[in-house]
């Protein structure tokens, strides 16, 4: 589990095909690699990836993770390549603040950036999901765009807007967000869960 409190910004430094459908990543980042145990979970912008393999590659940390079939076909990793700028936050631990709100770091799609509205040190970022996930997103609650949690202001339909603070901007990659980028989102769990119990009632209980 994690938080949406995003801790670094890694670099995608090389993308290598294993097998058909899988991928490997390997990510620079400021983390001290061997405080990462090899089966350990890092969200690499909100996808929950297992670590493989880490160590020191010129005066750089990195840790490598395989992304499998699934993973390319429901999340922005299919596009990742060398370069690309990932956030990134390792696993909670007991005893860890929960600053966020719980993620799983489970993706439910991929969200489009449709407008950005700069303020002063903010910006307003409106954005598009599938049909499928608005029924799960509402004003006030909570969702994870890119492994960074948030908290919903308006929405309308399939459309929804957020609105980044200057820290969020300058320590996450939504700073360099603009229109036409694909986020991956992940919906809020309680809402998830409640829109499945309501689904398994019989239709009489509903009210």
């Amino acid at each position: 589990m994690f938080t949406g409190i995003v801790n670094d910004l890694g670099d995608v430094s090389e993308v290598e095909v294993k097998a058909e459908g899988l991928r490997r990543l390997t990510i620079l980042s400021g983390y001290d690699p061997y405080t990462i145990d090899i089966g350990a979970s890092i969200a690499c912008s909100g996808v929950c990836l297992t670590v493989v393999g880490r160590g020191r590659r010129h005066n750089r940390a990195f840790f490598a993770v395989d992304a499998a079939a699934e993973t390319l076909r429901m999340t922005t990793a299919e596009g990742w390549r060398q370069g690309t700028k990932l956030n990134l936050e390792r696993a909670l631990r007991l005893g860890d603040e929960l600053g966020g709100h719980l993620v799983s770091g489970h993706v439910d799609g991929i969200a489009a950036l449709v407008a950005r509205d700069d303020a002063l040190d903010s910006a307003e970022l409106t954005l598009r999901v599938p049909a499928e996930l608005s029924r799960f997103i509402a004003p006030k609650g909570s969702v994870a765009l890119d492994g960074v949690s948030l908290t919903v202001n308006k929405v309308d339909g399939d459309t929804f807007t957020v609105l980044i603070i200057p820290h969020t901007l300058e320590v996450t990659t939504l700073g360099a967000a603009q229109p036409g980028i694909r986020l991956n989102i992940e919906v809020d769990l309680m809402a998830r869960y409640a829109a499945r119990l309501l689904e398994a009632m019989p239709q009489g209980e509903k009210r």
